[in-house]
């Protein structure tokens, strides 16, 4: 689904990331681990289309998308959940969820309503559609930015630190939905992620460190010195 090859990404002449290779497959959960400052986010944000490697390649399917626009990446089928979350306060739930319509190829072309599968996965939405979604809590913001982010229709769903600053039961409720949207849509997932239990929900991990891959491999075998090297808990 994604094959990310050789990036190098610099801040000025800052050298973020190293030869960066990595890759998503079909239907799977990769999740991205390694301490603070190590380049996570940039990766993810050079997938996306914010920040332009200097060299390398990243082929989303089987179309080289190094060239396009973020906006073009979320066309051909990314879905981004950044840091933060960076649902808009001002608009009501629904107006944030009908936003991630844009995403599609097609647009929104005047629809206005909120597929049943998104209130499937997400329940709380569905009583809160009028609230301002700067009033929500934060995991219940955590819930929409990610629904949000499915209403573009996505191949790939691309999320930062999903549960950082929530609340345990809600992490567990985000896990869950996470694993089900995998399972019943075929959606691809890259995971940024320091909490140890979502991590273990991933298929593959990729470790980084100084801005490079490190270490990878199957979730059922990462091991405790791993852990201990490379997640910040």
């Amino acid at each position: 689904m994604l094959q990310v090859s050789g990036l190098n990404v610099y801040y000025g002449e800052s050298h973020i990331l190293r030869d960066v290779d990595l890759s998503v497959p079909s239907s799977k959960m990769v999740c991205l681990i390694g301490r603070n400052g190590v380049g996570k986010t940039t990766l993810l944000k050079t997938i996306m289309g914010l920040l332009k490697p200097r060299t390398g390649q990243v082929v989303l399917g089987d179309k080289p998308i190094t060239e396009c626009t973020p906006d073009q990446r979320a066309r051909l089928g990314i879905g981004y959940v950044p840091q933060g979350r960076e649902i808009i306060p001002r608009l009501s739930v629904k107006e944030n969820l009908l936003l991630g319509m844009e995403a599609r190829p097609e647009g929104r072309r005047g629809n206005s309503e909120v597929s049943e599968e998104i209130f499937e996965l997400f329940p709380v939405l569905k009583t809160m559609l009028g609230r301002m979604g700067g009033d929500l809590s934060g995991g219940q913001q955590q819930q929409l930015a990610i629904a949000r982010a499915l209403m573009g229709r996505p191949r790939l769903l691309v999320l930062d630190e999903p549960t950082e600053g929530i609340q345990p039961s809600i992490i567990l409720e985000i896990e869950a939905a996470v694993r089900r949207i995998i399972e019943t849509t075929g959606i691809s997932v890259l995971l940024v992620e320091q909490h140890l239990h979502f991590v273990r929900q991933a298929d593959w991990y990729y470790a980084m460190q100084k801005g490079g891959i490190v270490a990878s491999g199957s979730t059922t075998e990462l091991s405790n010195e791993v852990i201990q090297r490379f997640l910040a808990v």
